[in-house]
């Protein structure tokens, strides 16, 4: 277990100064990141995956004890405000509940018999995609719910520090992050809890991007719970469309706040018609664009050709 190794070059770190310390923590923290580009490939192949499940009304799982849950829990309630991820398709598994967010619940992570609960508890299915992190590599709850949800047909993702280990070993995409020992034996929320942060923006991020919830680097589907974001949600809306801002919100009010649709409405669509043109191009506001333009000049070529049928009847004869 590489992430419980001792290394010879920290063994002395206490006796350090204070500024070697520090230098020799922050070459960890850049030897983490850059230990997840090797498993950049294995991270697309991943995103990929999701995309075919998650485009349709399957579900996205994050499953960790630890630390290694708490960064997945987070990772995956960033989802909501960022990128408007519908709450009911989003679950959280942690091992101790909601209590272990705010401190530490160690034995809960030995709980297999309630890991399995959980997964049948929440139905998880083959329309689902399960993202179970461990540093370990062998966390019994981990483990266990990422086999029962494999088992019952979900689609397994695994996130480990350790080579060749059950999580890696039984996931259907496994992402090896190769951190190696950690300047304090055994202290994975140092190198390889920043590794398995950098690692899930990565992938959650990609995804959303797939699924077109990003336009022209803007997050289009941001949630505007608030006056910071329903300022974010103008300003995307300017930079996109260049109008005004009084035309911006009066679209942005009858989108219901929804970029997407306020968008298609300044480009002369209904509120309706927007939403349908949305469901048409599967949320890709790209796309929706599109078919609207498309729309627009099909309904301007039926209207010249009407015009001009009708210019070529001849006036009435009158009787005499």
């Amino acid at each position: 277990m590489e992430t419980e190794r001792v290394s010879p070059r920290y063994s002395d770190i206490d006796l350090w100064e204070p500024g070697d310390i520090l230098d020799a923590l922050i070459e960890g923290q850049m030897a983490a990141v850059a230990a997840v580009r090797p498993a950049l490939p294995a991270i697309e192949c991943a995103a990929e995956a999701m995309q075919a499940r998650l485009s349709g009304d399957g579900r996205l799982i994050y499953v960790g004890a630890g630390t290694s849950g708490r960064l997945a829990v987070q990772d995956g309630a960033e989802l909501i405000p960022t990128f408007n991820w519908p709450q009911d398709r989003l679950l959280l598994l942690m091992a101790g509940g909601k209590e272990a967010l705010l401190q530490s619940a160690e034995g809960a992570e030995d709980e297999i018999d309630q890991a399995a609960r959980l997964v049948r508890q929440h139905r998880i299915g083959a329309a689902d995609v399960v993202i179970a992190v461990a540093a370990s590599g062998t966390t019994p709850f981990t483990v266990s719910c990422m086999r029962e949800a494999k088992r019952r047909g979900a689609f397994a993702i695994g996130i480990a520090n350790n080579r060749s280990t059950p999580l890696l070993m039984e996931a259907d995409c496994p992402i090896w992050l190769d951190t190696g020992p950690e300047p304090i034996a055994g202290s994975t929320r140092m190198k390889a809890g920043t590794a398995q942060r950098v690692a899930l923006n990565l992938l959650s991020t990609l995804l959303m991007i797939r699924l077109g919830r990003v336009h022209e680097g803007l997050m289009v589907d941001v949630q505007a719970i608030n006056a910071k974001l329903i300022g974010r949600s103008e300003n995307i809306l300017r930079r996109l469309s260049g109008r005004s801002e009084d035309e911006v919100r009066e679209a942005l009010q009858s989108a219901g706040g929804n970029v997407k649709k306020a968008m298609l409405i300044l480009h002369g669509c209904t509120a309706e018609k927007a939403g349908a043109l949305l469901e048409q191009a599967g949320g890709r506001l790209r796309t929706a664009l599109r078919l609207a333009g498309s729309s627009s000049a099909a309904a301007s070529e039926i209207l010249t050709v009407d015009a001009e049928a009708a210019s070529a009847v001849p006036d009435k004869v009158e009787d005499s």
